[in-house]
């Protein structure tokens, strides 16, 4: 996966297992934060590795070009993906190109949103949805700040 640096704009291979990780800058050592955008999935491997090593839940968004209520959430994806930067990963599924992974979860329509932690589906949820709905997903399955200090 490639993630470019905020500081120097240099392009560094991030291995999909550290998608979720906050690293350093391969040119300038600067902090290289986790993405503020969805990750786009090239194959059912690279699925599976971000979902089982990421540290934070995976946020999954199945999708199809052909889609139109796909294309008009996409927006709202996007804007989810910035605000749940460093609490999330979010990431897109074209179902068109990979198919065996909507079947794998027994999709009967996109967009289909569906949330991962430790490997393991704890969520989902199918239809258009605005941003603040998508981050609530995240939010429902995520332990709050308060909870870990108690």
């Amino acid at each position: 996966m490639l993630r470019s640096c905020p500081s120097c704009g240099k392009t560094n291979r991030v291995p999909a297992r550290h998608v979720s990780d906050q690293g350093a800058c391969g040119a300038c050592k600067s902090p290289l934060p986790p993405p503020a955008s969805p990750v786009e999935v090239g194959d059912v491997e690279e699925f599976d590795t971000i979902v089982r090593w990421s540290s934070y839940p995976v946020l999954v968004d199945f999708w199809a070009p052909w889609c139109g209520p796909c294309r008009a959430v996409a927006p709202e994806v996007e804007l989810a993906a910035r605000h749940l930067r460093g609490r999330a990963v979010v990431v897109k599924v074209d179902t068109q190109k990979l198919p065996a992974l909507a079947a794998r979860y027994g999709l009967s329509g996109i967009p289909t949103f569906a949330v991962f932690t430790d490997g393991a589906l704890v969520r989902q949820q199918a239809g258009a949805i605005g941003h603040m709905q998508i981050e609530r997903l995240v939010d429902d399955v995520s332990p709050r700040p308060s909870a870990l200090t108690n």
